[in-house]
């Protein structure tokens, strides 16, 4: 459902110290634009046309190949820092997989939909949240407690909290259940402690972390340790662990319990419970059943957050260039100097240049002769997520229902797994907190089935050819039923103003993804992402493909690092004093 809550950073600093153990990912959903041709108009409050050519001379201390929230992040940091720093996109929108479009007045989100933390202030704030601190950027929210959940036990509304859930457990599953969510709850709400005990904007990708996070916090960390006694502090060795591993040990059985503990790690981190890192899952545990937790959705969609992060990048200096397409990163003397665009002209880059696209299309910008055979080896052999059915609709509100909720979760078949193609479908409706994303008396929707859809089902097809269409319809059936199923017997599809399919073609055709991925799928205990720098001096990675993985917290975290990696310990420390952690 594209948390939009922070990566643990208990679990970052351990990966800046110590590379060889394990990360996982925080799930976020995307889409570019509809595959029938039609286009979005602007993203959002902040106006940025397309251009010929890019503002001011073509250098910069530091370019930077992508606008997504990664390279976003970085980039404001980075102008934040003093630094110049000139952002090369080649759609005419930015925000890279979290864009927003416009058709016909709808205002679509492409992906992210499900967020928490972005009012959260201090040490233990969402990555993001402190970017957009550290720029001085506020996004107002709306405030929400629930989702709308579809199962084969039933359906039902899903509370946050610290009560609400044990209701729907006395209903639709068994005493068992509510004893063994109760031990659950037990074992791991203490560990959150320890997972949250260092800021994500502390993190620098060398040995100057030492300062900036190790001492800086170490007298939380300790506190953290000493406060959860021996046991707590054992099981917080756990917390780079598989999540499954806590369950297991837990001894916990109830078939309701286990399939639902899969959903939550699955709308986290795209995997189930053996593939995510305890870290992760305690820190949603502790955002989500504590007293007065709530969920947020940003005001004009999530646009709104690529809009503050421009205007607070712009507001210190930097660049943005629209249209501008990375044809190859040129690398001189063995390092990396600069880029050159489709267009034949030459950017140079005086310090580093930082790339946010994924590893595979990173791989292709480079010249191969300075690639290390080792470095080619290990993105050719990193597993890939499968990519996205997307279902983008505009509709009249009539004949829905008022109470219609802003999320909806249809699980078909706990037997297949959550993680099966076809089985989970992921509903967002924000025009019920953000009317204006619609015209008056519509709804906007989005609905997707997430990392699950084969690109193989795709791969080579005609996008014209009645084969293409015939699947599209295929396939995004599901979607269609399920939506059917959570707006009721009001909505009718041949109503829709504006009907969008989007395939795995259209994410490899707009977002420029390799295969259409989600990016890669990397499991906890298995291996660990990449970390930001890179064998060619002067050139690094920020963004899903890097250390801590996929989704809005983990990206807004990745382009951090690499900026705070870009200057002076004194610099980094200087800015984590001036916005209070």
């Amino acid at each position: 459902m594209a948390l939009g809550r922070v990566f643990p950073s208990f679990t970052q600093f351990h990966h800046t110290l110590c590379p060889s153990l394990q990360s996982s990912t925080v799930r976020k959903t995307f889409l570019a634009r509809s595959s029938n041709g039609q286009g979005p108009s602007s993203n959002g409050s902040v106006s940025v046309q397309k251009k010929k050519t890019f503002p001011g001379k073509p250098e910069a201390d530091v370019v930077i190949i992508g606008s997504g929230i990664g390279g976003l992040c970085c980039a404001g940091l980075l102008a934040r820092y003093g630094q110049n720093v000139l952002v090369l996109e080649s759609h005419d929108l930015p925000g890279g997989a979290a864009h927003s479009f416009e058709i016909k007045g709808y205002k679509f989100d492409s992906g992210p939909s499900l967020f928490s933390g972005f009012q959260s202030r201090g040490p233990q704030a969402n990555p993001l949240a402190q970017v957009l601190d550290a720029l001085g950027e506020s996004l107002p929210c709306a405030k929400y407690d629930s989702w709308k959940v579809y199962i084969p036990e039933g359906e039902f509304l899903s509370r946050i909290g610290p009560t609400e859930f044990f209701k729907d457990l006395e209903k639709y599953a068994s005493p068992d259940a509510v004893r063994e969510w109760q031990k659950l709850l037990d074992a791991v709400l203490p560990l959150s402690a320890a997972a949250m005990a260092l800021p994500p904007l502390s993190i620098r990708g060398d040995f100057g972390v030492l300062s900036t996070a190790a001492v800086r916090y170490a007298p939380s960390l300790f506190k953290s340790f000493a406060q959860m006694g021996p046991q707590g502090a054992l099981g917080a060795t756990k917390l780079l662990r598989p999540f499954s591993e806590i369950i297991d040990s837990l001894e916990l059985k109830d078939p309701f319990i286990r399939n639902w503990v899969d959903l939550l790690s699955f709308l986290l981190a795209g995997v189930k419970t053996n593939g995510i890192l305890s870290a992760e899952m305690v820190y949603m545990f502790a955002e989500w059943y504590k007293p007065g937790c709530c969920l947020e959705y940003p005001l004009h969609g999530s646009g709104a957050i690529v809009d503050a992060l421009v205007h607070g990048m712009k507001k210190f200096g930097g660049r943005l260039s629209l249209g501008s397409h990375v044809e190859k990163i040129v690398v001189e003397n063995g390092c990396a100097t600069g880029v050159k665009l489709r267009s034949g002209q030459f950017v140079r880059a005086k310090k580093a240049v930082v790339s946010n696209a994924s590893m595979w299309d990173t791989l292709k910008l480079l010249p191969k002769e300075v690639v290390p055979k080792s470095y080619l080896d290990r993105i050719n052999m990193t597993p890939q997520c499968e990519s996205f059915m997307h279902l983008h609709l505009g509709f009249a509100s009539e004949g829905i229902s008022k109470d219609l909720g802003i999320h909806h979760i249809v699980v078909n078949d706990w037997e297949r797994g959550v993680d099966a193609d076809q089985n989970v479908v992921l509903i967002s409706v924000p025009s019920v907190l953000s009317p204006d994303l619609a015209p008056p008396s519509k709804h906007v929707l989005h609905a997707y089935m997430p990392g699950t859809e084969p690109f193989g089902l795709w791969e080579g097809l005609d996008r014209r050819s009645t084969e293409y269409k015939n699947l599209k319809a295929e396939r995004s059936e599901v979607m269609w039923r399920a939506v059917e199923r959570a707006l009721g017997a009001g909505f009718s599809r041949e109503k829709c103003e504006v009907k969008l399919v989007g395939t795995p073609l259209t994410h490899q055709r707009f977002l420029r993804r390799h295969r259409g991925t989600y990016g890669p799928a990397i499991q906890a205990g298995k291996d660990s992402f990449p970390g930001h720098s890179t064998p060619i001096p002067q050139f690094y990675c920020c963004g899903d493909s890097t250390f801590p993985g996929i989704g809005v917290p983990a990206v807004a975290a990745s382009g951090a690092i690499v900026a705070n990696s870009l200057v002076s310990v004194s610099q980094h420390s200087q800015l984590l004093d001036a916005i209070g952690i």
